[in-house]
């Protein structure tokens, strides 16, 4: 019985070895195409957070509502207080000076309170090719645009109303894919060094 036990150790430990290490990325599709981005595992808990709503499909029934050239495509709620209030959760900063406001950065968006607490569900895409340094210090950013910068530009030159929502609808379908290494490559990733 012992040696069965010690064989079973050894071949598990064997397969868990051959076990690839896969990395979280996210994942937006779009009726104009795909955006993928990776996460600062400096902002832990705001990368926890998309992680959840995004396995849990929270986003897929929801759009971008707020398009502004230049500046930003946001959505996931209701860009309003009303919106806000309806957010799961509130989430505390992480703020880190080396993580800006730059062409592609992937934040969450928040209302004016004062702990700058982040909306849980409000996701912002940052479309300004000089950045929007502005925002540093303020506004959370966990996650830097890989691949989909065309569709980020479709998007920030659609025609919008009063209130900076899209005439047309962009429906959102967020994920969270566990990638290896050799898939990000083929993607062209080119984020933090990864293993």
């Amino acid at each position: 019985m012992r040696a069965f036990t010690l064989v079973f150790l050894l071949a598990l430990s064997i397969i868990s070895c051959k076990a690839k290490k896969t990395y979280d990325i996210g994942q937006i599709k779009t009726p104009q195409g795909e955006m993928l981005f990776w996460m600062y595992d400096k902002t832990a808990n705001h990368k926890a957070n998309f992680i959840k709503l995004a396995e849990a499909h929270y986003w897929d029934s929801l759009h971008f509502n707020r398009v502004i050239k230049d500046f930003v495509i946001q959505g996931g709620c209701p860009d309003t207080p009303e919106g806000f209030s309806d957010s799961p959760y509130l989430i505390d900063p992480e703020f880190h000076p080396d993580i800006t406001h730059t062409y592609g950065a992937v934040g969450f968006g928040r209302d004016d309170n004062a702990k700058k607490q982040s909306a849980g569900c409000q996701i912002y895409i940052i479309n300004n090719k000089d950045g929007v340094h502005r925002l540093d210090g303020d506004y959370m950013i966990f996650g830097q645009l890989f691949k989909g910068y065309d569709v980020l530009e479709t998007i920030s030159n659609l025609p919008t109303d009063e209130t900076d929502q899209p005439l047309q609808r962009v429906n959102m379908e967020v994920h969270n894919l566990k990638l290896t290494k050799k898939e990000l490559d083929a993607l062209g990733y080119d984020g933090p060094i990864i293993q």
